[in-house]
């Protein structure tokens, strides 16, 4: 396991699969990014680097807790760069890692050659995602036999008034199947994450939505935006509003499927990621 040290001396643990032209992953929660394996199957197409985050994974906790927060993320992305010796690369992220692939374009826009953002968290931007929308994306699974209880968990949450029980019920929401394997799925999710660190990523001075939306709009660069048909975090409406921030933006949204795509579909999720970053990046001029 290939290690780098970041800015302020924390060791930060990445991960390689495959072979070919590499591309960066950055994992949502903040959490392990073992999560992603490799994309389905990406790595036969792609060399696929996943970066464990500090205090995540292999990588080591910081001595100041305030460097999870995302802004201050953008420093270890660019030391990931660095290390690699890539004057342009490629950049995948999922959920909440596309907040930090956000800011880290809007910084190092000249360092990143296509961008995808897979079923993506939108505080960076933000975009709002109502309630309202949540609860019509949730109907396409009303039959399915798990339905009306999640449902009526949703509704709560949606109402405020949520309870830990509720947070567990809405979990077959995330994934196309709600078979063993998602369940698997889940429940390493949950193992995988640090609630202090989640909301250390997201504290106060984090994002600046008006100035992030402003540097994106000069990026222009190939943009992926894959969504869940069924995804009620990413929801396929909200990421039609996130890829009319780019210039040169396509939004393709991945039939049945939630949360983590490539779980629902990997043949299909590869296809796509494989066809949108072709070959390697141009160098840097």
């Amino acid at each position: 396991m290939p290690i780098l040290s970041a800015y302020d001396g924390t060791e930060l643990a990445y991960h390689v699969l495959g072979d070919g032209p590499p591309v960066v992953c950055l994992p949502g929660g903040p959490a392990d990014s073992a999560y992603l394996a490799d994309l389905g199957g990406l790595s036969a197409h792609r060399q696929v680097i996943r970066l464990d985050l500090r205090g995540t994974g292999r990588s080591a906790t910081p001595q100041d807790t305030a460097s999870y927060r995302c802004d201050r993320l953008v420093d270890d992305v660019e030391a990931l760069r660095e290390h690699l010796g890539l004057d342009r690369m490629d950049l995948i992220a999922h959920c909440a890692g596309a907040n930090l692939a956000a800011l880290y374009v809007s910084r190092h826009a000249d360092n990143v050659g296509k961008l995808a953002l897979i079923t993506p968290s939108v505080r960076a931007v933000g975009l709002t995602i109502t309630g309202a929308l949540r609860l019509e994306t949730a109907r396409l699974r009303r039959d399915e036999p798990w339905f009306p209880e999640a449902f009526a968990a949703l509704a709560a949450i949606v109402a405020g008034k949520a309870t830990a029980d509720s947070w567990k019920a809405v979990a077959p929401f995330s994934y196309g199947r709600w078979d063993e394997a998602a369940q698997a799925h889940q429940a390493t999710q949950d193992e995988r994450t640090n609630p202090e660190i989640v909301a250390a990523f997201g504290a106060e001075g984090a994002f600046a939505p008006d100035t992030t939306r402003t540097a994106l709009a000069r990026f222009t660069r190939p943009v992926l935006l894959l969504a869940g048909e069924v995804d009620l975090g990413a929801p396929p409406g909200t990421m039609a509003e996130f890829a009319d921030l780019f210039p040169d933006a396509e939004l393709v949204v991945q039939p049945g499927a939630g949360h983590y795509p490539w779980l629902d579909d990997a043949d299909r999720f590869v296809a796509t990621i494989a066809a949108f970053l072709g070959s390697a990046p141009a160098p840097s001029s």
